[in-house]
């Protein structure tokens, strides 16, 4: 009987893959696809335009209104419109300046998490208010929507309270805040030491926090795991997550809808990073199926190298011995020290890097989100040729694979930012360590109205069109996940309109924003059925 059931297998497995491919063979028949989404597409298929150029594969509005109509498309038979889709470039210029959005005495480089709708955490250095070091504050007790059963305090910072853990000793490190509404803050005090208070990035897997910072400072991803972040105490340390072989870490963690782990880190192997504000032109790719065992290094997502020379220099870095000497060995930063005189600080370990040229961009302290699929890093820009925290910003490069090269989209702002990313409260906020933070409704860049017609006839003619609709992408939390946000097409709702031979659409933009951005449109897909 076993050598039967053996026989049979094959014979079902042959069955089922043909009725699969009958299936999909079916599927293929009765619905077909209009794609546009090339320069050469968009040539052909464009009837009439106004104030558009094509441009990189892409309609590009030169001007503050523009308008586009198709071709049209015929069949020899009848079938009918199932849906409408349009894609906008993926650069996401449109960020608008604000005031800092987090807690008004988060200190150092602002570390962001959401964990779902009305559950958003930041971590920084807690800065005390002067008239907490003179003990003229007192605070009282209170309450706040959302914190029910909690025993608030208030503190001498607007818009924010202290839980019992925010009311626990400083450690030396970074400290956590939680809000509802992202005005409110709830201070639940430390998660990190004094010796692991570089942190770079944080994530959150079933109910744990996961929190990485670099031991020493631009050296190896090291992680807390804490299952409890309210309590004041810093959860379960991990120790080294990524054994980098280069200098420079800065990351960001990201962990994709399969649940690997992914590190960008900074690689400083091609530049003197101490001239170019810690950071430099080549990111490192590394990931592992839990966060902090076996991180595999797998490519290079941004590379922004010039010419290798062969030639190779070294330049000190001012933490590294300090805080790891059985790991940092150090020389002394100057040889021209007598030794009589050498004193401690004197005392450096040091990077080795090979010179390039002409002079590299330099980028990093990465941060990173990933929206319907499209991934995005922000980061420092240190742009060559200009040294000093005025000539720096934000950028930000993306992907349609976290896996591929990453491109330039663009950059924002003045100043040293190592930035981070969420969404929240139905936006995007990018968060910096500067005065000013900015926010975005998202990628997609409002303005667009879309209508489509039939030629139900077959006469050439279209006669019959829908409204004119204003269309736009959606987004919205994935539940556990803190850093992938999902996404909603743009489509109008195209159920009323009849069969027919022949379809066109038209479409209206208006660029409403005061920044960069433009409604420029990538790909539109048009999916019939028979």
């Amino acid at each position: 009987m076993k050598k039967q059931i053996q026989l049979l297998l094959p014979v079902l497995f042959i069955s089922l893959c043909v009725a699969c491919n009958n299936d999909q063979q079916l599927k293929t028949k009765n619905q077909e696809e209009w794609s546009i989404d090339s320069q050469e597409n968009w040539t052909i298929n464009t009837a009439s335009q106004t104030n558009l150029e094509i441009a990189d594969g892409k309609l590009r509005p030169k001007d503050s209104m523009a308008t586009f109509q198709s071709s049209i498309k015929k069949f020899d038979d009848k079938r009918s419109l199932k849906t409408i889709t349009f894609s906008q470039s993926p650069e996401w210029l449109n960020w608008e300046p604000v005031p800092n959005i987090g807690p008004s005495n988060l200190g150092d480089a602002p570390v962001a998490l959401q964990l779902g709708d009305g559950n958003y955490w930041m971590f920084g250095r807690y800065r005390l208010h002067k008239s907490q070091k003179d003990g003229e504050f007192k605070p009282e007790s209170t309450t706040l929507d959302g914190y029910k059963n909690i025993d608030l305090k208030t503190t001498p910072f607007d818009n924010q309270f202290n839980a019992p853990g925010g009311l626990k000793p400083s450690k030396g490190g970074y400290h956590a805040w939680q809000s509802k509404d992202m005005v409110n803050w709830v201070h639940h005090g430390p998660v990190t030491e004094k010796f692991s208070k570089w942190v770079t990035s944080a994530e959150y897997v079933d109910g744990k926090f996961y929190l990485y910072y670099d031991f020493p400072n631009d050296q190896n991803p090291h992680l807390y795991i804490d299952e409890d972040i309210t309590d004041g105490i810093p959860g379960k340390n991990m120790g080294m997550a990524f054994n980098d072989p280069s200098d420079g870490s800065d990351c960001a963690v990201i962990r994709d809808l399969d649940g690997i782990f992914h590190i960008i880190a900074e690689d400083w192997s091609p530049i003197n990073a101490s001239t170019h504000a810690w950071d430099s032109p080549l990111a490192v790719h590394a990931t592992s199926a839990d966060g902090f065992n076996d991180f595999k290094i797998v490519n290079y997502p941004v590379d922004e190298r010039t010419e290798a020379t062969g030639k190779f220099e070294e330049y000190p870095h001012p933490h590294w011995h300090a805080e790891d000497p059985e790991n940092y060995p150090s020389k002394i930063a100057k040889e021209d020290i007598p030794q009589h005189k050498i004193k401690a600080g004197d005392r450096r370990a040091f990077a080795k890097y090979e010179i390039h040229e002409p002079e590299q961009s330099a980028y990093g302290d990465w941060a990173s989100i990933a929206i319907g699929g499209q991934n995005y890093l922000f980061c420092d820009f240190d742009p060559a040729g200009s040294h000093g925290r005025e000539h720096m910003s934000v950028a930000w490069f993306t992907s349609s694979d976290i896996n591929e090269p990453f491109t330039f989209c663009g950059n924002i702002g003045q100043g040293h930012p190592d930035p981070d990313i969420m969404f929240a409260e139905g936006q995007f906020y990018l968060l910096t360590q500067m005065n000013i933070d900015y926010v975005s409704s998202g990628p997609w860049v409002e303005g667009v109205e879309v209508r489509v017609g039939v030629d139900t006839t077959n006469n050439g003619i279209i006669d019959q069109w829908t409204k004119w609709q204003e269309i736009s992408e959606e987004y919205d939390y994935i539940e556990g996940f803190a850093k992938q946000v999902a996404k909603s097409p743009a489509m109008p709702d195209v159920s009323a309109l009849p069969e027919g031979y022949a379809f066109q659409f038209e479409v209206k933009l208006e660029d409403r924003t005061s920044n960069a951005s433009k409604p420029i449109l990538d790909k539109v897909v048009l999916a019939f059925n028979k």
